[in-house]
């Protein structure tokens, strides 16, 4: 045989070998459901999905079906019900369901509290476990960008041991930034790890699309593509939307060259990838690259009304707990388990992402006000109750008791409405060792003054009949130039009529004097400003001139009400500072003359789904409240859910739903100069969006109101009212306390006057170093369950509990027991060292708590 023959035959096996090697490439895809009763899930959901799963015997699902949903299927068709129990209980790796997202509700998760997710999980997982009892929660995914830099920890304390980054068919909402590797190891803030699924690097949006990425239905050239970026098994995704009736969704898995295994993400995680490399990938929440339609009226609605009641919420829960130690009240459960559901409710995803969706009077916006409504006014019983157990023993006369639900001590102005029947003009004020109160009268029957309350506790003041001591400190001026001086011990602030109110000066008094207003920038401070895009273009509230009237003028707290026009539209701010009082607060509304488009326009007829440059992603144009500030080269850091990050954008500006960038305030964005010398924290009363760039100022997304998501029209339907604060401070947010001071501000100071006090005058449950925060109390039985979260230095820490107990446990969020803290006995309290992770949580269960 020639060379050349044998050359030849040698050619040909290669090529043989090498169709065979591709031939045989096997890849992995997840199929399933996503919904549920409140999403969508017809009656004859779970009939199908058993019957498809008896027919097609290699079919495996993962399903993400809000808890809700089975109590209905139960009762619409049994057989159909227990036929899936059955096919369900097989929960090893050979099984062919897992549940994979068992979240109450499905939230987005970075638009809520770190609190509101334990309780989607623990909530949903309650729930599902008393349909299926041998349900286990391996592997967390979503068909949606159900994502936020915190999970690992929570994820890991529930018990999960994987997760997955990928959504590839329901990107409407965003997706997660793409990252090298079969597997990562996603390292949350507090450094805990999970194994995960991540968005390849080649795993690309979809062209023609604004929903998609090409991993959707494991096309042979997304699978090739990955193998030959070295993914050895490569894995697609789509969680079907239940109702869709295809069955397994790409067929039998066979396409050209390639082999798809419909797999759990436990099997996958498990068996198939076990021994993969894994890369450490610490997640910023600027990885989660979501988008909504920020600023429009229905979305900021919706995340005002959940913001009020998760604040709420919370803090009743702290009352109720105060009462049940100290006054041996019975712990409102049931009543908080109805609370907790409707807010869950709330945080679904579709509230969020398609509010206008349902029957007029039944929307998903207007389910939001039923359901926050629901919880607020069970909290407000729940708060009523525990005050009354509080001060059932007390003396008779006229108090004042001050509630603080927070970890930290508060030494606060507040403000206290009192009985028509008594005399403002004769009122004095003594606090528990008989000392008096400097007092402002306020407008209307109600007093201001300064209360010091201790943490998660009470403080009693007596009212009497001798008035106390004028108090000094805080005053209105009017200047004579025009402007207003607002004057506080802490800061000066200069108000400028003549441009709408701007304000002009900030100078922190003791801060060394700094001015934080940057006055040679072409924009404003507190300015209002947008493009009112049939109006003319630009309006800015510096346009014309303000009428400035002053509500409050000191001792203890001062205010003015600005009251000017934009675009034709009145408005008018609410400025207030307090003595003392490190927070400038800000209250804005604005009376809008109809329907007025702000933002970038979008032609009417010509918006495509399809098209990726959408009007609403633009905030520039958006109707901003501007705050240049007087700090060279400045970064930037925001809070999310039990994180912060510190931003690595140039800008937070984008057009395109293919370049989306994570611009999201949670509760607050603080910018700081290079080294960190001075800060300004901006504070907002909902989830939305914030600008910043190297060439523009800070800013807070006020008003949208334009062509939104699938071509809907969000307009303006009545007044806008948003409250929002600033803080100018020394340091870096953690050494200024910004987390603490954001916690104040959404868990006010309760005061209450009544005829009675309780037993003790001033008590604090629980007693915290600084930069640790309660997160949450709860009890189960006579336990008391403290969850704590850090946000300071990860040393060991003390901390002091106002109650006995017999034993002190690290508990998982999911109830499993751990080591047991060593506590010691001091005088009415007890208290345990312990060293919790920066961003870390902790719940630590107090056996039989009690009063002593």
């Amino acid at each position: 045989m020639s060379v050349k023959k044998l050359s030849h035959l040698f050619s040909v096996l290669v090529v043989c070998l090498s169709y065979a090697k591709v031939s045989a490439q096997t890849a992995y895809y997840i199929d399933g459901f996503h919904g549920g009763i409140w999403g969508h899930y017809p009656d004859w959901n779970t009939r199908f999905m058993a019957d498809m799963l008896k027919k097609n015997p290699e079919w495996k699902i993962n399903i993400e079906l809000e808890p809700e949903t089975w109590a209905r299927a139960q009762a619409i068709d049994p057989a159909a019900y227990e036929d899936f129990k059955a096919i369900f209980a097989d929960q090893s790796l050979k099984g062919r369901i897992e549940y994979v997202n068992p979240a109450y509700a499905q939230s987005y998760m970075y638009n809520i509290s770190g609190e509101s997710i334990i309780r989607q999980f623990s909530y949903g997982m309650k729930m599902i476990k008393a349909h299926f009892p041998e349900a286990v929660f391996t592997s967390y995914s979503s068909e949606e960008p159900c994502f936020t830099s915190a999970l690992p920890q929570i994820l890991k304390s529930f018990g999960f041991k994987y997760a997955s980054l990928k959504n590839p068919n329901t990107c409407f909402g965003g997706y997660t930034r793409p990252h090298g590797g079969e597997l990562v190891n996603w390292i949350g803030p507090d450094g805990t790890g999970i194994i995960a699924s991540p968005r390849y690097n080649v795993e690309k949006l979809a062209t023609k699309s604004t929903w998609q990425t090409i991993a959707w239905n494991n096309s042979p050239a997304y699978i090739n593509t990955a193998l030959t970026d070295g993914i050895t098994h490569p894995i697609g995704m789509t969680l079907q939307d239940a109702g869709w009736k295809g069955g397994p969704f790409i067929g039998n898995g066979v396409d050209g060259n390639i082999k798809n295994v419909y797999t759990t993400w436990r099997n996958y995680f498990a068996n198939v990838t076990a021994k993969d490399a894994k890369q450490n990938w610490k997640i910023s929440q600027e990885d989660i690259l979501v988008s909504l339609v920020w600023g429009s009226q229905v979305t900021q609605q919706i995340a005002q009304k959940v913001r009020v009641s998760e604040n709420k919420l919370v803090a009743t829960e702290k009352l109720g707990a105060l009462a049940k130690i100290y006054a041996d009240a019975d712990w409102p459960q049931t009543p908080l388990d109805s609370a907790w559901r409707t807010l869950l409710l709330s945080q679904h995803h579709d509230c969020w992402i398609v509010p206008y969706n349902g029957k007029p009077g039944n929307t998903w916006a207007d389910k939001v006000t039923i359901w926050t409504g629901h919880t607020n006014r069970i909290c407000d019983s729940i708060i009523n109750r525990a005050g009354d157990a509080l001060n059932k023993a007390g003396v008779i006369g006229n108090y004042v008791t001050v509630y603080n639900t927070t970890g930290a001590n508060r030494d606060e102005v507040i403000n206290v409405p009192l009985s028509s029947a008594l005399d403002l003009a004769n009122i004095g004020l003594i606090d528990e060792n008989g000392h008096s109160v400097p007092l402002q009268v306020s407008n209307g029957n109600s007093i201001i003054f300064k209360a010091k309350v201790p943490s998660v506790g009470y403080k009693v003041y007596q009212l009497t009949d001798k008035a106390s001591a004028d108090a000094k400190g805080a005053a209105v001026n009017k200047l004579a130039n025009g402007n207003y001086k607002l004057e506080t011990d802490l800061y000066k602030l200069i108000i400028d009529p003549a441009r709408g109110g701007v304000i002009k000066s900030i100078i922190a008094k003791k801060l060394n004097n700094k001015e934080f207003v940057d006055q040679s920038n072409a924009r404003s401070f507190n300015e209002l400003r947008g493009n009112f895009y049939h109006d003319g273009g630009f309006r800015s509230s510096a346009d014309s001139a303000a009428h400035v009237e002053i509500i409050e003028n000191g001792p203890l707290r001062i205010s003015i009400l600005v009251q000017g026009y934009i675009g034709g539209n009145s408005y008018n701010q609410l400025i207030t500072l307090a003595q003392g009082q490190p927070r400038i607060d800000i209250k804005l509304n604005i009376d809008w003359k109809g329907n007025p488009g702000i933002g970038q326009d979008t032609k009417r007829g010509t918006y495509r789904i399809e098209l990726p440059v959408k009007a609403f992603y633009d905030d520039r144009n958006k109707l901003l409240a501007l705050f240049p500030l007087n700090l060279k080269h400045q970064k930037v850091y925001k809070n999310a859910p039990f994180d912060v990050t510190e931003s690595k954008l140039k800008n937070t500006f984008f057009t395109s739903w293919d370049s989306i960038k994570n611009n999201v305030i949670l509760n607050w964005v603080d910018v700081t100069d290079k080294n960190n010398q001075y800060g300004m924290a901006l504070f907002t009363d909902h989830t939305t969006s914030y600008a910043h760039g190297g060439d523009f100022p800070l800013g807070l997304d006020i008003q949208y109101s334009g062509m939104g998501l699938w071509g809907r029209n969000y307009g303006i339907n009545g007044p806008t009212q948003i409250n929002y604060a600033l803080i100018p401070h020394v340091g870096k947010w953690d050494k200024a306390g910004i987390w603490a001071e954001g916690t104040k501000w959404n868990e006010p100071l309760i005061a209450v006057a009544t005829d009675k006090h309780p037993q003790k005058m001033s008590r604090s449950l629980v007693k915290l170093p600084v930069g640790y925060e309660v997160s949450a109390i709860n009890f189960d039985g006579n336990d008391m369950l403290v969850r704590i979260f850090n946000t300071g230095s990860a040393i060991k820490e003390k901390i002091i509990f106002g109650c006995q107990a017999t034993k002190a446990i690290l508990t998982g969020l999911d109830g499993r027991e751990g080591g047991e803290l060593a506590l010691s006995k001091e005088a009415s309290q007890i208290s345990t060292i312990i060293a919790i992770p920066k961003f870390g949580i902790r719940t630590i269960k107090l056996k039989n708590a009690r009063m002593f």
